[in-house]
Parts: structure tokens; C-alpha cells; sequence
């Protein structure tokens, strides 16, 4: 059974829609004892960091996300579900995250065009920077969804797809069974929806 944790942050439903689209039956759960026996887990997340990590360790879900990485487990985080699976964040100060992939999140503002609006919202073309399970179906320079603030940094042996936005962002990164997805693959049409199928496949 592939589950999206449930710690009262993300598009729950609408990532599971998305799943249910591509004939993957998921469950919503905040039960770690579903986390942990799982086929594969999605992390969502929707908010400040700070927050979003406050709520998935006061919950008791972060261990529970921590074990099923542990084992193996094909674990996808998306958007600040991504962020929160690198070490640490600087939005609103400084914040530890769960350290599943090397690097730490950082303002967008460091890197793009200045003239450019924040937050960055809408349709970018994926730019493939390794080989990636993730993108079986996927072919470099297809658009996908974003709406962030934020993103990885200082994870280049990690990213497995970039985007350009006035500057070069971190658009995924994979480590081992690991993988984030800053863009939102449930609102990214058919390209979504294929990247969710090749998750559920690996």
C-alpha cells in the first residue's frame, strides 16, 4: 500500500486523486505503525517550514517517516514536503530538517533575476541532470507546476532535475530510495501524473 502521511500539512487529497488517476490505490494515515509497514510513503507539505517540522515531530510522524527511510521504503516528499527531507531550512530563522538528503533550503531570492516575483508560481520546464526512476516516463524540457519560495541548496550530487527561473533551482534530488520533488506532480498535468506512476513502480 503506498501512504501519504497525514500530519495536518499538504494536499492530501489532491495528491491522492492523482494516485487513484494512475490506478494506485494510497490511503491517508497519520497511523506510524502504517508508515513504517508501507510499500511506499509521500511526504507532502504546504507552509513555513519551521511550522511543517514542528508538526511532523509533535505528531510522532517523523520517526515514523526516519524508519521507513531506514528500511528502505521508496519515500517522496513534495515541495516543502521535499525541503523537509534535507538538513536544515532558513526560512524565518533556522530550522533542523530530517537529514535523508544532504544540503539545506534557501531563499530563491539568492539565486534569480531580481526583478523577478516571489514566490514563484507557475509552469517550468524540467532541465534532467541525472538518471532518475522518477523520470522513466518523463522527457527533459516537459513543464511542471511550482509554487515555493524556497529551495534546496548545496545538494548538486544529490539533484536529479533542475529549472530556470532568472537562475538555475533545484527542481529534485534522490538519494538512494529517498526522492523530492519541489514542484507539485498532483497539479502538473499529464507530466505529473506519469512522474507519480514511475514513483509507484520503484
Amino acid at each position: 500500500m503506498t501512504v501519504i502521511v497525514d500530519y495536518g500539512v499538504g494536499n492530501l487529497f489532491s495528491i491522492k486523486s492523482s494516485l487513484d488517476a494512475v490506478g494506485v490505490t494510497a490511503a491517508v494515515t497519520g497511523d506510524a505503525a502504517r508508515i513504517v509497514s508501507a510499500r511506499r510513503v509521500i511526504l507532502p507539505g504546504v507552509g513555513a517550514f519551521g511550522d511543517a517540522a514542528d508538526k511532523l515531530r509533535g505528531s510522532g510522524l517523523a520517526d515514523a517517516v526516519l524508519e521507513a527511510a531506514e528500511r528502505g521504503i521508496p519515500l517522496l516528499g513534495i515541495c516543502l514536503g521535499m525541503q523537509l527531507l534535507f538538513e536544515r531550512s532558513f526560512e524565518f530563522g533556522e530550522h533542523a530538517g530530517l537529514s535523508l538528503i544532504p544540503g539545506e533550503v534557501r531563499p530563491i531570492a539568492e539565486v534569480i533575476a531580481p526583478e523577478l516575483k516571489i514566490p514563484h508560481i507557475g509552469w517550468n520546464a524540467l532541465k534532467l541532470a541525472r538518471k532518475s526512476a522518477l523520470y522513466r516516463y518523463v522527457e527533459d524540457g516537459e513543464y511542471v507546476y511550482f509554487v515555493h519560495s524556497y529551495s534546496a541548496a548545496d545538494c548538486g550530487g544529490y539533484v536529479s532535475a533542475t529549472t530556470d527561473y532568472g537562475g538555475t533551482l533545484t527542481a529534485s534530488a534522490e538519494r538512494e530510495n529517498v526522492f523530492g520533488t519541489q514542484f507539485h506532480p498532483e497539479k502538473s498535468g499529464d507530466a505529473g501524473l506519469r512522474i507519480l506512476k514511475a514513483f509507484c513502480e520503484i
